[in-house]
């Protein structure tokens, strides 16, 4: 028994050293052991990429309205409108429209007036717009019916879902053809009052009737309410208005309020995405909302992909619609886009990745990290801030430049229109607009103190390693009615001296603290030191560094400043409910006009209250009756002087600190093809291709495990086990000789 014990011993050896030589020989221990995905995920036409908060606050259409819902919602759904992917400035082309078309225009008798007819003139413009005949809804369980043409799951019961918590759970699905009347349906949802739509307000000033079927829609639900009906479905079949009709199962026509030429570009936007009815029973019946079965987890479209996967706050895959052959890759850009392949795909059918697969990442490090092994193919696809970070890294550091360049990273840099800015919430007894005149012209000098102390351009060289350039009003560069330094510069936070622009001295903005009551950062009367609360939206990268700074910046006047952060989605929950005080918050241009920022300070859409995108809750009517002018105006000399006109008055209201205007930038692995980074082009998924083999290639390359510390334990391992049998075998059979009589 001793014996065979010993030789145990070493045969365990050999067969040990035999396996790590099988393994060698096999490649084996060259895959990579690092990997987050089952083996041979990077050889499959996947794009892996990231998410950095929580799971998107929801995709319908008719509510989503934030950059982080947008990478998913314009791959799932079809607006009539896009823009185009290469061309710059941004051009609309058709979508799900056969045609981008310019309205007609009637005027108070309903006779057609010329294109160019002054707004003054027109009393309606009608949009008559073709639908391509054809495409058809991703497959779905809504649409799923049986032999017989009943639908299969319109009449489910929380027993009959059972532990259904999946659309993917459903066995049978189907699909019909996309109508102009699933236009139709989702633009009523805009008024309906259950589903809170954020552009009801703007919308229901331009489209025919809206706000009177709004209104009806309102009193209807309060019928069913008060009938002990509150979740009763609400089916928008039975309620129409004129404003919006199917002439026929392929045009949709909407009529439009007098001369409103920035309409064009709304219906680029998801909230004109098709809305099939099947869609709504389906998601309406009892059970469904408390299993997260809702079109803001599991959208419905005929975009060229569909939800197959919703992990809660971890993972979300989105597969290829296989109904999807609506469009292809554009042959015509810039004229770099040639140069630098990006027409090599010309005319060949969308989308070219089958599935595109988000994971959370709540910290920067181990994003940015699993990216450079190449286990992310674009950090996060609707943020422009990874690149620009990548290229400032590469610029301070040449071992980092050495290393992207080695790694063949692309990092294209573009302009975009958008803005940061840091807002006084206006219902805010003490920095908002005040209820009384003495309150009112102390509280703007409390904010324009406050605008004056905080040093945008510090903040810029800090944080945005000067990728930004300082912001002196709500209009961004590129877009008709921007101002630069020194004509632009807002004459209640700098001096223009000789030419050159300086932010007023610390002086200044103690003079206004004083005489907004309160001298050096405390209360007139009371004395009691100030104390304001700054709201903040959480992050992935950490905010601590910005929130410290923040605080310096209040400290230079004695003010106190609290940081009450949370996520994004309970921020946007405070926002809606106007209890904040102080925030920051960003705008990325819908449309390439001004109307789209300067509507952000408009009084009738007020974020609380009126479920607009005035977060600041700001309201003067002298801004107010400028901004109803402006929209009606064509591109032109009168449109930019009435734009430097509101601009002027929200300087010296200063709801908002202006902030910066971002530079933007994409950052992409070498073997993702048509990478061109816009935050204005929501669908550029459909436009990217991947390489598979190519990325396989380089993630093994570059995550080749290392053995040798294994194989040099098992070596000094055998080295003590041989030497250990041997004496073991010369013990026994010491022994063995001893026992011999």
């Amino acid at each position: 028994m001793r014996r065979g014990r010993s030789w145990f011993f070493v045969l365990l050896v050999l067969l040990v050293c035999l396996a790590l030589w099988a393994g060698w020989r096999s490649g084996l221990f060259s895959r990579p052991v690092n990997s987050p995905y089952p083996a041979g995920a990077m050889a499959t036409s996947t794009l892996f990429t990231a998410f950095t908060q929580r799971s998107p606050r929801t995709l319908d259409p008719a509510v989503s309205y934030s950059s982080d819902e947008s990478t998913y919602t314009y791959a799932i759904y079809q607006p009539l409108y896009q823009y185009h992917y290469l061309k710059r400035p941004y051009t609309l082309v058709p979508n799900a429209a056969a045609a981008v078309i310019e309205p007609t225009l009637l005027d108070a008798q309903g006779n057609v007036l010329p294109e160019d007819a002054p707004g003054e003139n027109v009393a309606e413009s009608v949009y008559d717009i073709p639908i391509k005949p054809g495409i058809r809804y991703a497959p779905h369980p809504a649409f799923a019916q049986d032999g017989a043409g009943n639908y299969r799951y319109h009449a489910l019961t929380p027993e009959t879902l059972g532990d259904i918590r999946t659309i993917g759970a459903f066995e049978h699905t189907g699909t019909r053809e996309l109508t102009a009347e699933d236009y139709v349906y989702q633009i009523r949802r805009i008024a309906n009052p259950r589903v809170v739509s954020p552009i009801y307000a703007q919308m229901s000033e331009h489209i025919v009737g809206m706000r009177e079927y709004g209104d009806r829609l309102r009193a209807l639900d309060a019928e069913l309410r008060a009938a002990g009906r509150a979740n009763a479905w609400l089916d928008l079949r039975e309620h129409g208005f004129d404003g919006v009709q199917a002439l026929d199962a392929h045009t949709l026509r909407i009529r439009v309020v007098g001369k409103y030429p920035q309409f064009s570009y709304w219906l680029a936007m998801s909230f004109f995405a098709p809305m099939p009815w099947e869609a709504e029973r389906f998601y309406q019946q009892p059970g469904m909302a408390e299993r997260n079965l809702t079109l803001k987890d599991w959208p419905v479209g005929t975009g060229p992909y569909y939800m197959a996967n919703n992990e809660l706050n971890w993972r979300i895959e989105l597969k290829r619609n296989p109904y999807f052959a609506s469009l292809t890759y554009p042959c015509e850009g810039e004229p770099q886009d040639a140069a630098e392949g990006r027409l090599a795909d010309c005319g060949k059918p969308l989308p070219f990745i089958d599935r595109a697969v988000f994971s959370i990442e709540k910290e920067a490090v181990p994003l940015q990290g699993k990216f450079m092994q190449g286990y992310y193919d674009v950090p996060q696809i609707e943020r422009g801030e990874y690149g620009v970070a990548f290229r400032v890294a590469a610029e301070d550091s040449p071992d980092k430049a050495a290393l992207y360049a080695e790694r063949g990273l692309q990092l294209p840099t573009t302009v975009e229109t958008s803005i940061w800015y840091m807002g006084f919430n206006w219902l805010d007894p003490v920095v908002g607009k005040g209820d009384t005149p003495e309150q009112e012209e102390r509280n703007r000098k409390l904010r324009q103190a406050i605008s004056i102390a905080v040093d945008w351009e510090q903040y810029v060289a800090i944080f945005e390693a000067n990728q930004a350039q300082v912001g002196y009003g709500p209009v961004p560069p590129g877009v008709l009615g921007h101002q630069s330094g020194p004509e632009g510069a807002n004459p209640y936070v700098y001096d223009v001296a000789d030419g050159q622009v300086q932010r007023k001295s610390l002086d200044e903005a103690r003079r206004l603290l004083a005489e907004a009551g309160y001298p050096d950062g405390r209360d007139a009367k009371t004395g009691a030191p100030l104390v304001l609360h700054y709201d903040a939206m959480g992050g992935a990268s950490g905010a601590r560094p910005q929130y410290d700074w923040m605080q310096r910046q209040f400290a230079k006047l004695g003010i106190q400043l609290e940081v009450r952060s949370t996520d994004y989605n309970r921020f946007q929950e405070k926002m809606i409910n106007g209890v904040a005080q102080i925030f920051m918050w960003g705008w990325l241009a819908d449309y390439p006009d001004a109307e789209n920022f300067l509507f952000l300070l408009y009084g009738p859409h007020a974020k609380a209250g009126q479920d607009g995108e005035n977060a600041a809750n700001y309201r003067n009517p002298e801004f107010d009756a400028l901004f109803d002018r402006m929209k009606y105006l064509d591109d032109g000399p009168q449109k930019e002087e009435i734009i430097h006109r509101m601009t002027a008055i929200v300087q010296r209201d200063a709801p908002w600190m202006f902030g910066y205007y971002p530079a933007s930038g994409g950052a992409y692995h070498q073997w993702v093809g048509n990478a061109k980074p816009s935050q204005m082009v929501r669908n550029a998924l459909s436009y990217l291709s991947i390489d598979a083999e190519l990325r396989a290639a380089k993630v093994q390359e570059w995550n080749r495990p290392v053995w040798w510390p294994l194989a040099l334990l098992v070596l000094l391992l055998a080295l003590l086990v041989v030497p250990a049998a041997r004496l073991l075998r010369r013990r026994e059979r010491a022994t063995a000789l001893e026992a011999l009589p």
